[in-house]
């Protein structure tokens, strides 16, 4: 169990990473807002992992 000095400078530096690429971060979001959505590129490969995972469970 982590000591209460170090779980609060564990939040501090988490805190200043989220502060550091915020600037990077805003700029995806409104990239992601303007941009096509092709719902099929992302749906394929979850499919494909999914059915190789029942794949996996059926062997054992």
């Amino acid at each position: 169990m982590p000591s209460t000095l170090e779980t609060i400078l564990v939040g501090l530096v988490v805190l200043l990473v989220i502060l550091w690429f915020r600037p990077g971060l805003r700029g995806a979001f409104e990239r992601s807002r303007t941009a096509e959505h092709h719902w099929g590129d992302l749906v394929l490969p979850i499919g494909l992992v999914i059915g190789f995972l029942l794949f996996l469970i059926q062997i054992t």
